[in-house]
Order: structure tokens, then C-alpha cells, then sequence
């Protein structure tokens, strides 16, 4: 992985992305949030009736240090833990606040000294697919299952000064609201649909959260993998 090409959606132009600077409650904490899909940078760029800009970088990532959380040492609840550490994630049940202390203490990954971080976006619907397997609504399975509908993608995150050194502007496109908002929605409508064409199946099957504390189940467990 010599060099890539990403994309970062944005309602401006992004030259010089800076270090340091950021939302901290994003899915993988402060850094420059882009993607190697383009397509998913100008759907990330609109809003409702606003237009914006798919920023587009190349970077060198050898010497980088790469988490990638789709990878085969990773599950789904290490992406999960470190999602509900980040973002501000309202608990309404004993089982949710249980869940995420649960998932925090014995799946969330060491990112320090990583200079960046490869995993999903918890875009909205995908955001509510985590919450109702916090609430035991829904199993490891099928939370797999959900995080892959509407073709998501991956965000490639830059976490570390030396992934900002590394980065190189190589221009923008703008992007019309009228075309790629839609199609925001549309695979977001895609992603729900398909969850519950899923939840209609027998859900007495499968690992929930309330398994996983009550069990103790580790990293390595092949029922997880």
C-alpha cells in the first residue's frame, strides 16, 4: 500500500488539512475523516438543497502505521467499542450503559502510535443498527449483517501528525445537492429496508449482548468471527 488516492466530502474546499483540528466525537475520535471511494465523498459532501466539494488527496503510506479495523484480527465489536467511545451514544437502558462499559473494557483497540485508522462509518441508519444491539435488540450476526448493507465503504482517517505530513492536495470537484443527496438517502433507505427484511428472520438464534457479558466472551472466540 504504497500510495492511495481519498476523498474528503466536505461543504468546502480543503487544501491544507490541519493537525490537531477536528470533532472529537467522531466515530474514531479527532483526525481528517476521507475515503478511497469517491463516490461516497460526494454523497458525504451535500446536504438538503447544499452543494459541496469532494476534496481529492494522494498519500504515501509507507513508514504510516495502519489500523484496519476490517481486517481479520478485528471484529465487528472492536470497531463497535471504539465507536461507542467516540461518539456520544445516548444509553435509555440498564443493558445499553452495561453494553457499552462491557465493550469499552474488553474490546477496545490500543490506536496509540497509529497514524491511521480503516473502518466503517456510523452514518445514520448504520448508527442505529449499533444502538439497537446495545439494547439487545438485535445479535453479533446480525450486526455484521446490517454494517455491510447499502454498501457502505470505508473511512480512511488521518490520526497522526506524521499521516498529515504524508497527505498531498491534488484537487476538488464540486458536487451538486440535486444529484448525489438523493442518492445519500436512497442508500441509506436501501440499508433499512434490508434490516428489516432481517429482523424478520428467527432472532432466537445468536450471540446478544447480554450473552457476550453474561459469558465473558473474548476477542478470540470463533462465534464472533
Amino acid at each position: 500500500m504504497p500510495e492511495l488516492i481519498i476523498y474528503h466530502g466536505s461543504a468546502e474546499i480543503v487544501q491544507s488539512p490541519e493537525f490537531g483540528k477536528g470533532k472529537k466525537y467522531n466515530d474514531y475520535g479527532q483526525g481528517f475523516y476521507c475515503t478511497e471511494h469517491l463516490e461516497l465523498a460526494k454523497e458525504w459532501a451535500v446536504n438538503d438543497g447544499i452543494d459541496g466539494y469532494a476534496n481529492r488527496y494522494s498519500i504515501q503510506t509507507d513508514g504510516l502505521k495502519i489500523m484496519n479495523l476490517s481486517s481479520e484480527k478485528f471484529t465487528i465489536l472492536h470497531w463497535l467499542a471504539l465507536l461507542v467511545q467516540n461518539r456520544r451514544i445516548r444509553t435509555t437502558s440498564p443493558i445499553m450503559r452495561r453494553g457499552r462499559e462491557w465493550l469499552i473494557q474488553n474490546y477496545l483497540p490500543d490506536i496509540t502510535g497509529y497514524d491511521a485508522i480503516i473502518g466503517y462509518r456510523a452514518d445514520d441508519s448504520y448508527f442505529s443498527f449499533a444502538r439497537a444491539f446495545l439494547d439487545n435488540t438485535i445479535s453479533v450476526a446480525q450486526l455484521s449483517y446490517a454494517m455491510r448493507l447499502g454498501k457502505l465503504g470505508e473511512q480512511f482517517v488521518l490520526k497522526s501528525r506524521n499521516a498529515f505530513e504524508a497527505v498531498r492536495f491534488d484537487g476538488y470537484e464540486t458536487i451538486d445537492s440535486a444529484v448525489y443527496y438523493p442518492k445519500r438517502k436512497s442508500r441509506d433507505e436501501e440499508a433499512r429496508v434490508a434490516y428489516q427484511a432481517e429482523l424478520e428472520r428467527d432472532i432466537t438464534e445468536g450471540l446478544y449482548i447480554r450473552d457476550l457479558i453474561q459469558e465473558g466472551v473474548k476477542p478470540d472466540d470463533p462465534r464472533i468471527r
